[in-house]
């Protein structure tokens, strides 16, 4: 049995749709985060873009979200290797890639089935509220918990 695309290729060797097919579809990308000036630290909120569907953790505009959210993150195999990781979990299938980990047993592509990424608590589906509710951002700063990553 040959092995999947995800342990045979490199990020930039991928198709558009290998890359595409990495996102577990967690949203935990889209969560707002914060950060303290004075220390760096990146902060966590349980505020979400006013784009995302919450039920589906979607964006509902994701091939014109730049022009919508000028600062959103368009992921490229190119910039795997900056700055621009830590703005992803440490769950996220690109981050752990680029690092040379495994794709945890919940994501979609190792289980067969999307839901086992709401099922293993990775996913902010029914855990956030949008920025469209939100008057104080500091005052969402939450700690997300750990998920786990490692193979059953």
């Amino acid at each position: 049995m040959s092995k999947p695309f995800w342990q045979t290729k490199s990020l930039t060797e991928m198709t558009q749709i290998e890359w595409e097919s990495l996102c577990d579809g967690c949203a935990r990308c889209c969560l707002i985060k914060l950060m303290d000036d004075d220390t760096g630290e990146m902060l966590h909120t349980d505020v979400v873009c006013r784009y995302l569907d919450h039920d589906h953790c979607a964006c509902t505009c994701y091939h014109t979200r730049q022009q919508k959210v000028p600062d959103c993150l368009v992921l490229t195999p190119d910039q795997l290797h900056t700055e621009n990781l830590k703005w992803f979990p440490s769950t996220c299938a690109y981050r752990l890639l680029a690092e040379g980990k495994p794709l945890p047993w919940w994501h979609p592509l190792v289980s067969g089935d999307a839901e086992t990424v709401y099922h293993a608590a990775a996913s902010v589906r029914f855990r956030v509220i949008s920025e469209d509710q939100v008057d104080d951002l500091e005052s969402r700063v939450v700690t997300w918990p750990e998920v786990e990553t490692n193979h059953c």
